[in-house]
């Protein structure tokens, strides 16, 4: 088992063998470390690194205030080795051997990306399993500087999905406990969820509470009017009339996945490759140009 650990959903946390790490130290150590763990696979020219952490009125004090917290930071972790720290860049070392819950979570969210939920394998599905279980809240609650936003959306929307993968199963399964508790959890995130409502509606039918079906319906139609000011769609108000009318059972038990919103998630996960390409071709071309500069 790694001896070092980090988790970043919910409140920043850094463990060895077990024990949290207190000698850190400030905010802004932490902040720099998670920083360059969400963006692991990369080097961070130092100049960029201290204009996005530090509002200090020169480059050169902000670049101060990096090397302070670098060393710092450094201090701080019981091991060596977890930072290549350059004279142009700073990166999480290639070599390092760590745990970190958002690298498992997005690692199990990649092997069940653009493959509807109840044609998922066990493995897969107990990858999910896992990968939900980790996101113990939001990341890096508490913190607000616009790339944690950024990514914080990001990871939300992986979150999301990942349970609506799990709610397919359980259908498929006819484990609808389960899969009512997974939707839940996803309606305490976004309430107006109205695809969730339905498939909450027809899990509780299936399940045989055709009360508890009809009471999510009027959930749904409560959620939708008050945060949108829009009443549920022809497919939601075609499903409560068939829980009323007690027809449920000639429909397929399954719902299959909107191909629209398919379509869409696959198009933002090409805008987030696209965005990791550009921001390494820049910095690239950053430590290309401070080499030139130095050699000049």
């Amino acid at each position: 088992m790694t001896e070092l650990s980090f988790r970043l959903f919910g409140k920043f946390t850094a463990l060895y063998d077990g024990e949290p790490i207190e000698e850190l130290g400030s905010g802004k150590a932490q902040e720099l470390l998670a920083y360059l763990l969400i963006y692991r696979d990369r080097p961070h020219p130092r100049e960029s690194l201290a204009e996005l952490l530090w509002e200090a009125p020169s480059s050169a004090t902000a670049k101060k205030y990096l090397r302070q917290v670098l060393w710092q930071m450094q201090q701080g972790l019981p091991i060596e080795g977890l930072i290549d720290n350059q004279a142009d860049w700073v990166r999480i070392s290639r070599r390092a051997k760590f745990q970190l819950d958002v690298a498992e979570f997005e690692q199990a969210f990649s092997r069940a990306r653009g493959v509807p939920g109840q044609q998922l394998e066990a493995r897969v599905v107990a990858g999910l399993e896992q990968a939900a279980a980790l996101y113990r809240g939001d990341l890096l609650e508490g913190w607000y500087s616009d790339w944690c936003i950024f990514e914080r959306e990001r990871l939300q929307n992986t979150w999301l999905a990942v349970l609506d993968k799990l709610m397919s199963c359980c259908e498929m399964r006819h484990e609808y406990e389960a899969g009512l508790a997974y939707g839940m959890q996803v309606l305490r995130s976004d309430r107006a969820r109205e695809r969730t409502h339905r498939r909450m509606m027809r899990m509780a039918y299936l399940a045989g509470d055709r009360t508890g079906a009809l009471r999510q319906y009027q959930r749904c139609a409560q959620a939708l009017q008050e945060e949108l000011g829009v009443r549920p769609s022809r497919r939601t108000e075609e499903l409560h009339r068939l829980v009323q009318n007690d027809a449920l059972d000639a429909v397929p038990g399954v719902e299959i996945e909107n191909p629209i919103e398919t379509v869409s998630g696959r198009i933002d996960q090409l805008r987030s490759i696209l965005t990791q390409l550009r921001d390494r071709i820049n910095t690239d071309l950053d430590t290309l140009e401070h080499a030139l500069t130095d050699a000049e």
